[in-house]
């Protein structure tokens, strides 16, 4: 699974079905290392976009048209079905990002987070990849912004890493890098 175009959509289909099943084939350490770092490289792309997203539309910014159809795309593939962003009225676009709209910290937060933990499964070396590929792409979507990101995106990430943190404990994992 590889990220690409400037807003990372996914060309995941295809390239999931030639990993292994899981429960059928023992995978070799090669395999397994390729696998985190997809799981990586894909919580990082979803947590990019999403705080992209999020700031494009909280902050008004009107680039809009320069990445339309790689936007239109990544909000397909999240599950986004409603009236193209560029279309909004400013009432429709802040109902979006309220608290429990599609963009807003609850479900963002969620798919984010859900993407991780089912990605990984059981598997914490998995869960550790998708947690630190999560604060990548924060990181460089703070960078792409050129700054702090609006307050949604952050709190966001946030409750994103809690739900990933939470699994990981219920799942017996310490939530602390072990190399500390």
């Amino acid at each position: 699974m590889q990220v690409s175009s400037s807003m990372g959509v996914f060309s995941s289909t295809k390239e999931m079905s030639a990993i292994k099943p899981l429960f059928t084939e023992k995978l070799s350490k090669d395999e397994v290392k390729e696998i985190r770092e997809q799981i990586k490289q894909n919580a990082n792309a979803v947590a990019f976009n999403s705080a992209s997203i999020q700031g494009t539309i909280a902050g008004g910014n009107n680039n809009f048209k320069q990445e339309y159809d790689d936007f239109q795309t990544f909000l397909k593939d999240i599950g986004y079905n409603g009236k193209p962003i560029a279309e909004l009225s400013k009432k429709e676009a802040t109902e979006l990002v309220s608290e429990d709209g599609f963009f807003g910290i609850n479900q963002t937060s969620q798919r984010i987070a859900d993407f991780v933990i089912n990605g990984a499964g059981k598997d914490e070396d998995r869960f550790r990849a998708g947690r630190e590929g999560m604060i990548q792409g924060f990181k460089e979507a703070e960078e792409m912004w050129g700054g702090k990101l609006p307050e949604i995106s952050q709190k966001t990430m946030d409750r994103a890493i809690e739900m990933v943190d939470k699994a990981m404990y219920d799942l017996g994992f310490s939530i602390l890098d072990k190399e500390v």
